[in-house]
């Protein structure tokens, strides 16, 4: 229990010390302390439960089990090495004249408590509080995605705040319908939201109530993963915020609320008997793939381009998760992992690349292996796994995904494979010239941070060939746990 209150207590002690002194040059150091604070919490947590099972902290409002321990450690990795991207990319924004000290302390002490809400999101047991720290997490997300203060970022942060806002609303009558369905079975009092609890008596559950529930959950964190048509926040989001936000937004925030998503569906599965819930996260996870790889060839800002990538990934991993079964499953905990490591690492590199060239548009960033061949390299490399080549993880991902997809829905594979290939040709297409074309961009005053980028690159390569056997593990019990 120790190492779980250090996990929250790391990160709001980090929140409240950055909003006193995040003005300060040292600022920068200190946030990177208190994340690797978190990533230590986070790995003693994760030793713990190898060593003893599935844990309840603090009455069983908190659970830790094979569906989000490896979710904890990679949230607090990911914020770990953001947090030392961050040195570098925000000193270079300060000079720059983008960044004031007051908004270097907002941004400072923001950044600690969203890795807070979304580290008590993932442990909670209890739905309601999942609810309060996605609310959280959004209001977090919100001050910094307008940091900058500029007529477009305030207009993305406006439409987040909307968007999600409405979105997080449906999601809390969706709970609210969920304790009308428990209470019957379990009984008044917050034990009747208790996901541990509901899983037991999901059988017993009114599958009227379950569906409707369902429907509202689904929506409302639908909202958050980004998936179509109720992404027009994500874009705007990514594009106009820092892009240390970009990097969380896409690698973490989004697995938490597809977690969230998945939760609810093993309820909704338990309570009806049938694949109400699957066939709604196959269409919509369809949808978002297809709609996704259609907008990307539309795009001309680097960032929006590969939001756009991030809404048509989360919809892979949807679909596979409303696909079920043992492999199915397996490959979206897999891809959700990789996809995370590395479309962080590209949003590092497309950060260092847009400030070297002083614009987000693609056609004006060319060169790049010549002004900086680390930040080109990351580029592309990052560039080649997220489009699923081989022999990153992402490629042994949609692999399974789509042989799960010829078996149990064959009539879907050549919709997926028809997005994937758009995807594939957009993106690409664009990143080769803004890597390999001709330039006249200076180096950077500071030396970009790229140990993040080829960290998370080879953790993705790796995943590809080996799978450690804990993860291999958590994957296998995870996937169960779903069902499907």
């Amino acid at each position: 229990m120790s190492a779980l209150v250090l996990v929250f207590a790391i990160p709001l002690a980090g929140a409240l010390v950055l909003a006193l002194i995040g003005h300060r040059p040292q600022a920068r150091n200190v946030n990177v302390i208190f994340s690797l604070g978190t990533l230590l919490a986070a790995a003693l947590l994760t030793a713990q439960i190898i060593a003893s099972g599935p844990l309840f902290a603090l009455e069983r409002q908190f659970f830790i089990d094979p569906l989000n321990v490896f979710l904890v450690t990679l949230t607090a990795f990911v914020g770990f090495t953001t947090s030392v991207f961050s040195r570098p990319y925000m000193r270079i924004e300060e000079d720059h004249g983008r960044m004031t000290p007051g908004r270097m302390r907002l941004y400072f002490s923001m950044y600690q408590l969203f890795s807070f809400t979304m580290l008590l999101a993932l442990t909670t047991n209890n739905m309601g509080i999942l609810w309060v720290a996605m609310e959280a997490a959004t209001l977090t997300t919100v001050m910094l995605v307008s940091i900058y203060r500029t007529p477009a970022s305030l207009e993305a942060a406006w439409k987040y705040f909307i968007l999600c806002g409405v979105g997080i609303a449906q999601a809390l009558f969706g709970t609210i319908l969920l304790y009308m369905a428990a209470q019957r079975v379990i009984g008044e009092g917050a034990n009747a939201l208790l996901w541990t609890n509901l899983d037991a008596a999901k059988s017993q559950l009114d599958p009227a109530i379950m569906a409707l529930a369902f429907v509202f959950l689904f929506i409302g964190y639908g909202t958050k993963v980004g998936l179509v048509p109720l992404h027009n926040w994500l874009p705007d989001a990514h594009a106009e915020g820092p892009t240390p936000i970009s990097a969380v937004l896409s690698g973490l925030l989004l697995n938490v609320a597809l977690y969230a998503v998945i939760r609810c569906k093993v309820l909704t599965d338990g309570a009806l008997g049938n694949h109400f819930a699957s066939q709604l996260m196959i269409g919509f996870g369809l949808l978002s793939v297809v709609a996704a790889a259609f907008f990307l060839s539309r795009q001309k800002d680097v960032k929006r381009m590969f939001s756009y990538s991030s809404i048509e990934h989360m919809g892979l991993m949807t679909f596979a998760f409303g696909i079920g079964g043992p492999i199915a499953n397996f490959a979206g905990l897999l891809h959700m992992t990789v996809h995370s490591l590395v479309k962080s690492a590209i949003f590092f590199a497309v950060g260092h690349a847009a400030q070297k060239a002083g614009t987000q548009l693609m056609e004006n960033i060319r060169g790049l292996i010549k002004v900086s061949p680390t930040v080109g390299w990351g580029l592309m490399l990052g560039t080649l796994a997220i489009l699923g080549m081989p022999p990153f993880g992402i490629f042994a991902s949609e692999f399974l995904i789509l042989t799960s997809a010829m078996r149990q829905v064959p009539w879907a594979t050549p919709l997926l494979l028809l997005g994937l290939g758009i995807a594939f040709a957009a993106i690409f297409s664009r990143v080769q010239p803004m890597v390999f074309g001709q330039t006249s961009a200076k180096p950077l005053a500071h030396s970009p941070a790229l140990l993040p980028v080829f960290t998370h690159l080879g953790l993705g390569l790796m995943l590809g060939f080996y799978i450690p056997p804990y993860l291999d593990a958590w994957y296998r019990q995870a996937a169960r746990i779903i069902g499907g």
